[in-house]
């Protein structure tokens, strides 16, 4: 970072200087770079697709217990007779 803060501080000559050299170097170091980074973006990528499916068929299994338990209650419900104008009866 005090290379940064120097380059502000000096002339303007040197941020031209350390301009060009950053343009002229940037062709050979980016691909370099990308060939480093690119495995970890892939596979950071591969994790996140994964979590993804996992936590979809997660859900998916909870809302399907859900549908699969109101709809026994619903049948529970509507197979018990109705005793004295109530849907439930709570013995009192």
């Amino acid at each position: 970072m005090a290379l940064v803060e120097d380059l502000f501080k000096g002339s303007t000559v040197t941020g031209v200087a350390v301009g060009v050299g950053a343009l002229l170097l940037a062709p050979s170091v980016l691909p370099a770079v990308g060939r480093v980074i690119r495995p970890a973006v892939k596979a950071a990528i591969k994790g996140g697709m994964v979590f993804y499916r996992e936590t979809l068929a997660e859900v998916g299994e909870v809302a399907s217990d859900l549908v699969a338990e109101a709809r026994s209650e619903l049948e529970h419900e509507s197979a018990r007779p109705a005793i004295g104008g109530r849907g439930k009866t709570d013995g009192h």
